[in-house]
C-alpha cells in the first residue's frame, strides 16, 4: 500500500492534573483533567485497544490518546477539513477517517505518521464507515447518496451504489456476516449485503432523520437513534435484525436530537443495557429489553453529546462539541429506575458519573 505526504504534529507527552467540579450533575463530582486531546468540537471517538481511544473533530485532526495515563500518544495530520467519523479494525492498529474534504484515509499506529491508504470518490461529506469482519473491505456512505464497497489493500472501489435521497448518517457491519447496516436522513434503515451490494431490506421509515446504528456483539439486534427537538423525537429503537423491520422497544427520554446509541459490553449473567447521548447534554442508560432508564448524567455546559465509545461494562467515552472527551464511569447505585411504557419496578438504578475529561 502506497504511503501518502502528511504533516505531523506532535504534543508533549506531559499533562497537566487538576480536580474540576463543573462537569458531573453532581456538586461533589471531581474530575480530573488532563491534557486536550483537540483544539475545538469533537465529532466523534471510537477505541483501538483497552486502554487508547481514537478521535476526530473540526480541527482536522486524528489522535490517538492513552485515556489511562492521561496523555496524547499521535496526532495524524492529513485532512483538510474535519473529521466526521473515526473506526479502528479489531485487533489491529489500522485507523480509518472520514472527513468533510469527501476523503477516507487508513493509518496505521505502527507506521509512521503519513496515512497508508486513501479512499477517494465521493462528492460530499463521508458520514459513514464499516471493516467487513474478515478486515479486506471497507465501506463508506456519504450525503452524496452513494453506498462504496473498496478493497482495503488496493484502495480500489469495487462497487458503488446509488439510493435517491440517501444522505447515509452512519454505517454498521453485521458481525460475522456479508451484511451492513445503514442509517439516513430520509428516515430510513437499510440493510445491505455486501456480496451483490444491494439493499435486501429497507426497515419501516421512522418519523425523524436516524442519526446512528449500533449491532449487538451476537448480531441479532440494531439499535438507532432519532433526531428531534422539544421531547419529540429523540428516542432509540431496539430492532430484531432476524425479522427486518420488527421493532422491539423505545428508548424515550431525551429531550433534543439522540445522536448516539451504542450496545454496552455486559458481564456473565448481566443485564444487557443500551447508552445513548443527545445534544441535550446528557447520557442515559437503558435496560436493553424493557426500556427502563437505569441511569442519567446530565453535562451541563458540554453542548452536544455526539459519540460514544463503551470500554467495558463500566466504563465508556463520550465526546462533547465543547468540553472535549470525557471518561464515563457506570457503577452500581442506589435509588429508583425511571420507568417505560412497558412499565417496571422500582430498583437500584446506576451511579454514571464523569471521572476525567481530555
Amino acid at each position: 500500500m502506497g504511503k501518502l505526504q502528511s504533516k505531523f504534529r506532535k504534543r508533549s507527552d506531559r499533562y497537566r492534573a487538576s480536580r474540576d467540579e463543573g462537569t458531573a450533575h453532581s456538586s461533589d463530582s471531581q474530575v480530573v483533567q488532563y491534557e486536550p486531546a483537540h483544539q475545538g468540537s469533537i465529532n466523534t471517538v471510537t477505541n483501538l485497544s483497552l486502554d487508547l481511544c481514537v478521535s476526530g473533530g473540526t480541527d482536522q485532526a486524528v489522535v490517538v490518546y492513552d485515556w489511562k495515563q492521561g496523555r496524547m500518544c499521535q496526532s495524524f495530520q492529513g485532512h483538510n477539513r474535519e473529521v466526521t467519523k473515526v473506526l479502528c479494525y479489531p485487533g489491529s492498529t489500522w485507523i480509518f477517517s472520514a472527513s468533510r474534504d469527501k476523503s477516507v484515509l487508513m493509518w496505521d499506529l505502527n507506521q509512521g505518521d503519513e496515512p497508508i491508504q486513501e479512499f477517494c470518490g465521493h462528492e460530499l461529506v463521508v458520514n459513514g464507515l464499516a471493516v467487513s469482519p474478515d478486515g479486506r473491505k471497507l465501506c463508506s456512505g456519504s450525503r452524496d447518496n452513494w453506498m462504496c464497497l473498496w478493497d482495503i489493500e488496493t484502495g480500489e472501489c469495487e462497487n458503488r451504489h446509488n439510493i435517491s435521497r440517501n444522505l447515509v448518517t452512519h454505517v454498521c457491519w453485521v458481525p460475522g456476516s456479508s451484511s451492513l447496516v445503514q442509517t439516513s436522513e430520509d428516515k430510513t434503515i437499510r440493510v445491505w449485503d455486501s456480496r451483490v451490494w444491494q439493499v435486501t431490506n429497507t426497515f419501516p421509515a421512522k418519523q425523524y432523520i436516524q442519526t446512528h446504528c449500533d449491532v449487538s456483539p451476537s448480531g441479532n439486534y440494531l439499535v438507532s437513534s432519532s433526531n428531534g427537538f422539544g421531547g419529540q423525537g429523540c428516542e432509540a429503537t431496539l430492532w430484531d435484525l432476524r425479522q427486518p423491520g420488527c421493532k422491539v422497544v423505545e428508548y424515550r427520554g431525551h429531550l433534543q436530537t439522540t445522536a448516539c446509541c451504542m450496545f454496552l459490553p455486559s458481564p456473565p449473567g448481566g443485564t444487557a443495557k443500551v447508552a445513548t447521548s443527545s445534544h441535550d447534554s446528557s447520557i442515559k442508560v437503558w435496560d436493553q429489553n424493557t426500556a427502563a432508564c437505569l441511569g442519567s448524567l446530565a453535562m451541563d455546559g458540554a453542548g452536544p453529546l455526539v459519540s460514544l465509545a463503551p470500554i467495558d461494562p463500566t466504563n465508556l467515552l463520550c465526546a462533547s462539541f465543547n468540553t472535549g472527551l470525557h471518561l464515563i464511569h457506570v457503577g452500581q447505585g442506589s435509588g429508583q429506575i425511571q420507568g417505560s411504557e412497558q412499565g417496571s419496578s422500582a430498583v437500584s438504578g446506576l451511579d454514571i458519573k464523569v471521572v476525567a475529561r481530555f
